[in-house]
């Protein structure tokens, strides 16, 4: 039997060759949409059980004896556990690898999964909620690294658009599911489908490779000793001073530096509003129909469905659009963060619009409960516009320091979130769905030049910054929704140490 050809780099260190299958890149195709479907199902799992509860808020009172506002407390925590698990879970996958660290926390996610689902009384569900929301949140932390790890520029493009719908679909889901719960069984039995979700996830898990480059070598560097006795075979990673101290000091501390940053800072103002009214929607809706219009718990969530339509539009046409893109400039210029703002023009304007639409038309039960459907549609696809395309422009602006600036931005959305269960019923019960509908969209057109000033004045913005990226010349891009080149490989030769997994 032959030996396989090994490649090494100028320091003799093993490196992929040409074709090499080990590589994540050369992956088949129909092994990276199986890898791929893994990391989406995890994005379901965390996304859908991140609002599930928020359908069954008046069986949880009263089973256990708890006030309305005290019940969305069962969300609030799960977000809280969002704020938490990232700056956990990247560093350590950027250290350990993908794969091990999906065992670990959705093992911890399953388990705790049981404590909600049998709790005791109100305390150990909150315990738990926070638990599996920390746990939870390696998904969305750690998934976007696996899209970036096996897909190159145009595959990647595509999975990221997918994900991203995935984490509309997820929450709006969720209520759906159980608030027919609540009608025919009770609260616990939202946590029982979580429960089966997570343990055919699990399983699934088990086929999962490692894809993280710099482990998937240094695991083919091992098999090479064994196999040949050869001890001189060595990956990079293996020969790194790195260590697990110097990556979480990177991953507490530069995250609330680039927070400060222009772009960064109202960027991450912008994301708080549209993530944080993605929540709200979660107790708009039932207060729309089934307070006002008097339906059950069941089919009044049915209209969120309407919200996964929109994110479905919106995943559609970003899709669509790069691959206009990609025709149009295959042969163009290097293009420069910038390009990517005119989707999120698009979805500011049709935030504010839609904001006023929906708030309107709910506001008189006289108006055929189709319209702010509708209108609920069209508003999650403006929110999925502006969250890619925003997404791809912090790290387009940011390049090396990347996962700080999503670190960062994801922490600050996450915990404006966890307090949507807390005021949204008070403030629309004081101003009604008209008012308080309306304070919203008012948000959003103070916030909606913010892309077409990016899009006009963000190089000199950039030029200004000692983290952004300073192209002065704006280009058309060859696409759309793919990363640069510099952050797709995430190899070991990253002398900042920085965590890569939310680069994506």
């Amino acid at each position: 039997m032959s030996q396989e050809p090994l490649f090494f780099d100028k320091t003799g260190h093993l490196e992929f060759g040409p074709d090499d299958v080990d590589n994540p890149k050369n992956y088949s195709l129909k092994r990276k949409c199986y890898v791929t479907g893994i990391a989406i199902l995890l994005v379901m799992n965390a996304t859908f059980a991140s609002s599930a509860p928020s359908g069954s808020f008046q069986s949880v009172s009263e089973d256990l004896k708890v006030s309305a506002e005290a019940a969305g407390l069962v969300t609030t925590l799960f977000l809280v556990g969002y704020c938490a698990g990232p700056l956990f879970w990247a560093p350590l996958s950027e250290f350990y690898g993908r794969r091990n660290i999906f065992w670990i926390s959705f093992a911890l996610y399953l388990a705790f999964g049981f404590l909600c689902a049998f709790a005791p009384n109100f305390g150990a569900l909150l315990a738990g909620r926070f638990l599996t929301g920390a746990a939870a949140s390696a998904a969305l932390t750690n998934a976007p690294g696996i899209l970036a790890d096996v897909w190159g520029a145009v595959g990647r493009g595509n999975a990221m658009v997918l994900f991203a719908t995935m984490t509309f679909v997820g929450p709006a889901l969720g209520p759906v599911v159980s608030g027919f719960l609540q009608v025919t069984k009770n609260w616990r039995w939202t946590f029982y489908v979580l429960l089966w979700m997570a343990g055919l996830t699990q399983l699934l898990l088990l086929t999962l490779p490692e894809t993280l480059p710099a482990m998937a070598l240094r695991n083919k560097a091992r098999r090479v000793r064994r196999t040949t006795e050869n001890d001189s075979v060595r990956a990079p990673v293996e020969d790194s001073d790195r260590s697990l101290g110097g990556v979480f000091k990177i991953a507490l501390t530069r995250p609330w530096k680039l927070l400060v940053d222009p772009i960064s800072f109202l960027v991450s103002i912008y994301y708080a509003l549209v993530y944080t009214l993605l929540y709200m929607l979660f107790s708009i809706y039932p207060i729309v129909f089934q307070q006002k219009r008097q339906w059950n718990a069941g089919i009044g969530e049915l209209p969120l469905i309407g919200t996964v339509v929109g994110a479905c539009i919106g995943g559609l046409l970003l899709f669509v659009n790069t691959q206009i893109r990609q025709r149009r400039f295959a042969h163009g210029r290097t293009p420069v963060p910038e390009d990517r703002l005119p989707g999120a023009m698009v979805g500011a304007v049709m935030f504010a619009v839609t904001i006023f639409w929906f708030a309107w038309t709910a506001e008189y039960d006289s108006i055929p409960w189709a319209v702010p459907t509708v209108a609920g549609t069209f508003l999650a696809t403006s929110i999925l516009l502006i969250f890619v395309t925003f997404i791809n422009y912090i790290i387009d602006t940011y390049l090396m320091y990347a996962a700080s600036a999503v670190a960062a931005n994801t922490v600050l959305r996450s915990a404006c979130a966890a307090s949507s269960p807390l005021f949204t019923q008070y403030m629309f019960d004081a101003m009604g769905v008209g008012g308080a509908g309306s304070l919203i969209g008012g948000l959003g057109v103070l916030l909606m030049p913010m892309p077409f000033v990016f899009y006009k004045y963000g190089a000199l913005i950039r030029a200004k910054s000692k983290f952004a990226s300073t192209e002065e010349t704006r280009n058309p891009p060859a696409d759309e929704e793919s990363l640069p080149k510099s952050l797709t490989m995430n190899s070991v030769s990253n002398t900042n140490n920085e965590p890569l997994d939310e680069r994506n």
